[in-house]
């Protein structure tokens, strides 16, 4: 008999889901990106200081974000968030839900969402700890970019338009998208 893991449930986060999410961001950055913080308390203070509950609640209400959750056994145990502009700004999970497939999960929906948006192409800042699972997820390392708290990131991007032609195709993809529903 296999033991079966629960597969994460994804879906538009929400204020009231800002302290979970909070805790995430917070326990992810803390204790699953010590190769890019190096237990440093000035660079992991920076990177923690815009980590509020009321601060991601902002981040969650703003008309110009997209943001999802992931949950497992109804509980969040990740957080994505896609600006506007097509940028990947968060994409983190709890460190006992790493490898359970939250943040396929949430990077497929994000991505759902920026085809919707007519964007054709994503970009995000990754830390070391990540830039395997972007790469793995066909992203493309474009070099490095030092953040404005002090780790070294690696700027990545991926084509999500293939055709290159934001025609026909993408009218068929936003007459099938399910991009507003909750």
């Amino acid at each position: 008999m296999s033991l079966e893991i629960p597969s994460p449930q994804v879906r538009v986060a929400v204020a009231a889901d800002a302290q979970a999410a909070c805790n995430v961001l917070r326990r992810s950055i803390a204790e699953c990106c010590e190769v890019d913080h190096k237990n440093d308390r000035a660079i992991l203070d920076a990177w923690l200081g815009n980590k509020t509950p009321q601060m991601v609640e902002s981040w969650f209400v703003s008309p110009t974000n997209f943001s999802v959750v992931a949950e497992l056994d109804g509980a969040v145990a990740g957080v994505a968030l896609l600006t506007g502009a097509g940028k990947l700004a968060l994409c983190y999970v709890l460190p006992e839900a790493r490898g359970q497939g939250l943040g396929k999960a949430m990077l497929a929906r994000v991505e759902e969402q920026v085809l919707c948006w007519g964007v054709k192409a994503l970009q995000l800042h990754s830390t070391a700890t990540g830039q395997g699972f972007f790469a793995s997820r066909g992203y493309t390392d474009a070099g490095k970019v030092r953040s404005p708290y002090g780790v070294e990131t690696v700027f990545f991007w991926k084509q999500l338009d293939a055709s290159g032609d934001a025609g026909a195709d993408a009218t068929k993809r936003k007459r099938f998208c399910n991009c507003n529903s909750a």
